[in-house]
């Protein structure tokens, strides 16, 4: 997420944005131990960004 949004915004981001397809912010899914790999596709999906960054 830092490499997308830059490190402190993704830190903001990951603790107070809504991610619809999680249903809760990227921190919460990972607390209740959603994958990682299911929460970053989720992030890519509702910023529009790609899920492999070059």
């Amino acid at each position: 997420m830092d490499a997308v949004f830059g490190p402190e915004y993704a830190r903001s981001w990951a603790r107070d944005f809504v991610v619809t397809p999680l249903g809760s912010t990227v921190v919460q899914a990972l607390d209740r131990g959603e994958d990682a790999q299911v929460v970053w596709r989720a992030v890519c999906e509702v910023a529009d960004v790609p899920s492999v960054l070059k």
